[in-house]
This record gives structure tokens, C-alpha cells and sequence, in this order.
């Protein structure tokens, strides 16, 4: 199980800001569950739904953003529960970006990849497997997806969101059973990996040149908006 709590560039643990995180909330003298149960909250509330400049950036500066989607999420819930103890990897996906349309909007969601790269974590701890992909959402942005639902609806695909049964979607976490969020757009599985630093060496990012360019430098702000406008609705 070792090489599922080493420290990796995008796992950086050992950063500063990640240490004095798990040092202020005292996560480290938790009980094995409760650390789990309670690392995954703050990624899921205090770690806001957004768009970061790239999936690949480190796990120190997602916290220091602030919001992160599942990739970003992802690589920052792993650093913390390797950084304690808790052993963990990712399995990647392509999802199809009909899940992101609302988020995405008008000439961007042309522009994008038709597949795009997805992941979640999975926890092997005392030999049980448990995905955990439903941290993506915050609680605030589900509250106000479902306040936006029609009286009689409950299938979502978009807005960052894709399941059959919104209202009973599973993002809590009991600390032992399996959340899911985005699952029900996944295309093709890509594949196990012990850390996000092998699965991007393999697939890159969603974009590259001009439309990379475009999401850095303008439209993940103009998502990020349409985020935070379905947030406060």
C-alpha cells in the first residue's frame, strides 16, 4: 500500500499551507473514520465547485484557490488523506461535456472537447475499496441546482451535475459507502493510477494551444460566474 500515500509533485503535502490545514483542524489525531469523513466535508463545502486554470496544477495551489471541479477537488482530497495516514489513488474517465453545459455557455461550449477528462477517488483502506466522486458539488450549489429543478424532476445533466435522481443523490458520506455526482456521463474509463501526476503524463489536459489559451486566460472565469450565479440563485 505504500506507493498509495507517497508524496508526489501535484500531491505535495509536505506544502506548508497543507500541513498548517491538517495541524489547525486537528485531523491527525482523529480516529481513521472520522479523519476520512471529515476531510472529505471540507473538500466537498470549504472547497467551492470552480474552474482552475488546468487539472494538473497542485494540490497546495487548489487550496490556495479556493474551488476546484472533480479533477482540482480530486488531487487536493488525496494529498489530504495520504498526508494522514489514508491510503488512495485515482481512476480516470472521459465524460461527455453535456454534463458541464450551463457552467459552459454559448461559443465555449463549442469550442469544447467533446470528451473530457474526469476522475474520482478511491480509498483502499482495510481492504475495502470506496469510490468517492461525490465531493465535486458543494452542498450550497446542489441546494440551489435543486431549488432550480422543476416541482416533478429529478434527472440532471448539466450545470456540472449528471444523475438519474438529483433529490436522493449520495454526497454525504458515511465514511464506508461509495458517492456519486457526475458519474452517469462517463464515456470510457481510462484506467487505475496511484497518483494524478501518472494519469495526466498519459492524457494531458482537456485542451491544448489556442483553446487552452481561451480557457485560462477568459472563459473559466465567464464558468466560474455561471457557477456562482446558480450558487446564489
Amino acid at each position: 500500500m505504500n506507493q498509495f500515500l507517497i508524496k508526489t509533485n501535484i500531491l505535495d503535502y509536505d506544502h506548508p499551507m497543507i500541513q498548517k490545514l491538517i495541524d489547525e483542524r486537528g485531523w491527525e489525531k482523529l480516529a481513521q473514520d472520522q479523519k476520512k469523513k471529515e476531510i472529505y466535508k471540507f473538500i466537498r463545502d470549504e472547497i467551492k465547485f470552480g474552474y482552475n486554470r488546468c487539472d494538473s496544477i497542485s494540490a497546495s495551489e487548489v487550496l490556495q484557490d479556493g474551488y476546484g471541479q472533480c479533477n482540482t477537488k480530486g488531487s487536493l482530497l488525496m494529498a489530504l488523506l495520504r498526508a494522514v495516514g489514508i491510503p488512495c489513488r485515482i481512476h480516470g474517465f472521459y465524460i461527455d461535456k453535456v454534463m458541464q453545459k450551463g457552467a459552459v455557455t454559448g461559443l465555449l461550449y463549442i469550442l469544447a472537447p467533446k470528451n473530457i477528462i474526469h476522475s474520482w477517488v478511491e480509498i483502499m483502506d482495510q481492504e475495502k475499496l470506496t469510490i468517492l466522486e461525490g465531493f465535486i458539488l458543494d452542498k450550497a450549489y446542489m441546494c440551489a441546482l435543486m431549488k432550480n429543478m422543476k416541482p416533478d424532476q429529478k434527472q440532471i445533466c448539466g450545470f456540472g451535475a449528471s444523475t438519474s435522481d438529483l433529490p436522493s443523490a449520495i454526497n454525504d458520506w458515511d465514511g464506508s459507502s461509495n458517492t456519486y455526482i457526475q458519474n452517469e456521463s462517463i464515456i470510457k474509463d481510462l484506467g487505475i493510477y496511484d497518483s494524478p501526476d501518472e494519469f495526466y503524463k498519459i492524457y494531458g489536459g482537456n485542451l491544448s494551444g489556442f483553446r487552452k489559451w481561451i480557457f485560462e486566460k477568459y472563459a473559466r472565469f465567464q464558468m466560474n460566474q455561471n457557477v456562482e450565479r446558480m450558487r446564489n440563485s
